[in-house]
């Protein structure tokens, strides 16, 4: 039997050669991609953990996802760079506060994603039974057992088991971050759902 050629995508119909804005994959400008990202909305919140002093310290996160429900996991990703990310690297929980578009929240991000030495100094946060540190009026919180650390490039990404989830009365809006900037959604896109309430944190 004749072996038959392999297709090859690249000379498949339609198929079109890496433009410059595309990149070409191999030494694509950051900039390009930060910019391709910046057009992906997401949701706002700040993660805490407590150094071996007992001390809080955090980081305003995007790159926050839910990954399974059975058991319940979810990652944040974070610099290495970072000044708080030796006290990520070693503490074995994290508390996820989620934001709502409201000024006092939208100035903690600004706030917590910059370099300040004591982003705690200016209030804001309240304790939890579960010893965590959370945003105070947060959308929802989730605070977290570490089950793994992964290196990914200049970040590592932190997957943690939910262990104590707070919904605190009312709802509200989301904050949203999109195109570098604080924005929210409108009212069409908060139709209430039945989601069950929990303790308020």
């Amino acid at each position: 039997m004749t072996a038959q050629p392999r297709a090859d995508a690249r000379s498949a119909p339609g198929a079109r050669a890496p433009s410059v804005e595309d990149g070409g994959g191999t030494g694509l400008d950051p900039a390009l991609f930060r910019g391709a990202m910046a057009r992906f909305p997401s949701g706002v919140a700040i993660v805490t953990a407590h150094d071996q002093q007992g001390r809080p310290h955090g980081f305003t996160a995007s790159s926050l996802c839910s990954l399974s429900l059975d058991p319940p996991l979810l990652l944040v990703c974070l610099a290495t760079s970072a000044r708080c990310y030796p006290v990520f690297a070693r503490s074995p929980q994290f508390a996820v506060s989620m934001l709502r578009d409201e000024h006092e929240h939208t100035e903690l991000a600004r706030r917590f994603a910059g370099k300040s030495p004591d982003k705690f100094a200016g209030g804001g946060f309240v304790p939890t039974p579960h010893g965590g540190t959370v945003v105070a009026g947060a959308l929802a919180v989730v605070e977290c057992a570490v089950r793994r650390r992964v290196g990914a490039g200049d970040h590592v990404i932190i997957l943690g088991e939910a262990e104590h989830v707070a919904l605190p009365e009312p709802g509200g809006r989301p904050a949203v971050y999109v195109d570098r900037g604080f924005g929210s959604l409108c009212d069409a896109d908060l139709a209430r759902s039945d989601t069950p309430r929990g303790p308020t944190p």
